[in-house]
């Protein structure tokens, strides 16, 4: 049986009981529509079993979602005490579902936290979601999902197809270790306050097909390579790792620049370095 929320204050209350005026340097922007949140919890499809992750979860209403759905158990992680406090009243009619948890995000083992399965939804401060994705990239093979609401431009670029403007080293990484979505849009008026650019939230699982015989660190150097001097041609740009030898071997030209590679060839490149 799912836990009873409706009888909860409206968001807009808890957040004026509260005083939970959005820190800039927290990057806080708070989604109040229930119904948006509702529909965000949908797009990360079957949680029955698992344990979901949510990252700054404000006054809670992603959270109230989470715990409406049915993810076994929810973990909400925030740094601002005054958040902890205005979701008493979730932790209290969750049921026992809902754990919130005082700490910063960027300093916590996840895979640590539950049992798999485990999920992560969450609406990330714009200042660390990349950062963040890149940590539950590295270790993919321990979640079922991400469901993850960024930047709109931070879902472009995760989504982008090579000689697209979008493409780069973010749009490789993310492809080799999972399958990206885009399954949402969010614009910057369901925010309390309004950012100054729309939202958009990215859906990823990690690939039943990835290569086995490339790890990760090895993508990120030969990405980190290949779009760090972004308009010079290959043979300049990864001149650290082996240059026109290394292309000739892979069958690259090396007169091509990264933003014209496709995933298949970088990953021929990580398995030739």
């Amino acid at each position: 049986m799912r836990p009873d929320l409706s009888y909860l204050p409206p968001l807009r209350d808890v957040i004026a009981k509260h005083e939970l005026w959005t820190r800039k340097s927290l990057g806080q922007h708070f989604l109040c529509d229930l119904n948006l949140t509702r529909r965000i919890v949908e797009k990360a499809g079957d949680l029955s079993g698992c344990t979901v992750i949510e990252v700054g979860p404000g006054p809670g209403g992603l959270t109230r979602a989470l715990v409406e759905s049915d993810a076994a158990h929810v973990i909400a992680i925030e740094k601002d005490r005054r958040c902890i406090a205005a979701l008493h009243d979730v932790v209290a009619a969750s049921q026992s579902k809902l754990q919130v948890m005082e700490g910063d995000a960027m300093r916590t083992d996840f895979v640590a936290l539950a049992q798999a399965p485990r999920a992560v939804i969450a609406n990330l401060p714009y200042n660390i979601g990349t950062e963040l994705l890149i940590g539950w990239l590295r270790q993919i093979h321990e979640y079922r999902s991400l469901t993850l609401m960024f930047q709109s431009e931070v879902v472009d670029r995760l989504c982008a197809a090579p000689d697209s403007k979008a493409y780069g080293r973010l749009s490789v990484i993310a492809q080799f270790c999972c399958d990206v979505k885009r399954v949402m849009d969010v614009p910057a008026a369901a925010f309390t306050p309004p950012p100054k650019v729309d939202s958009a939230i990215a859906h990823l699982t990690p690939r039943s097909d990835r290569p086995t015989d490339i790890d990760f660190k090895t993508v990120e150097k030969v990405t980190a390579a290949a779009f760090g001097q972004r308009r010079k041609m290959l043979r300049s740009s990864l001149k650290p790792l082996g240059g026109e030898e290394l292309l000739n071997r892979a069958g690259i030209d090396p007169t091509r620049r990264a933003e014209t590679l496709s995933l298949s060839e970088f990953e021929t490149l990580a398995r030739l370095v």
